[in-house]
């Protein structure tokens, strides 16, 4: 395994990328939870990433809503098919975990579809903050409830922004 690292700056903070034999495998924020040790992300290389980063431009000038990239998701059985399903929510919609767990056929399995959504290897791209409580709360976010709540009224239209993709 060949693994190389940038970091990138984004309304969110700082991002740091990491691919695994070139394909994308980890889009972590400062002080995310569950965040992999630095010595695990390889050398430093921008080159990896140079589709990435446009999508991810793209996304925050509202210009994508989708986006279209090869990644390398390491997980459990149930954790890459909750994480594909987190791929399928439409651009500013969400789902609850119990949605989820419905669709996945597990309709006892919420709480395992919560931890495997707080396990997501590559936020925003795999959009797990789309996943809100039962009630509509916003439960849990690895990148923080403020990320989570920012993410959310950025792409339903209602964060205070320019239109340049700045946030606050």
């Amino acid at each position: 395994m060949n693994r190389q690292h940038t970091v990138v700056d984004s309304p969110y903070g700082p991002l740091t990328l990491v691919a695994t034999d070139g394909i994308l495998s980890g889009l972590y924020m400062t002080g995310q939870r569950h965040r992999p040790p630095e010595e695990t992300f390889g050398d430093p290389d921008p080159r990896p990433f140079g589709e990435a980063v446009r999508q991810l431009d793209a996304y925050y000038a509202r210009e994508l809503t989708d986006f279209d990239l090869s990644l390398h998701l390491d997980g459990t059985p149930f954790q890459r098919g909750v994480w594909d399903l987190l791929r399928k929510i439409p651009y500013g919609r969400t789902r609850t975990y119990g949605e989820l767990a419905e669709i996945l056929g597990k309709p006892s399995a919420s709480r395992a579809v919560g931890l495997a959504n707080g396990r997501n290897p590559i936020g925003i791209i795999v959009p797990c903050h789309r996943v809100i409580g039962a009630s509509g709360s916003l439960t849990g976010y690895g990148g923080g409830l403020d990320r989570k709540r920012r993410l959310l009224a950025f792409e339903s239209g209602t964060a205070d922004d320019a239109g340049d993709g700045t946030l606050f």
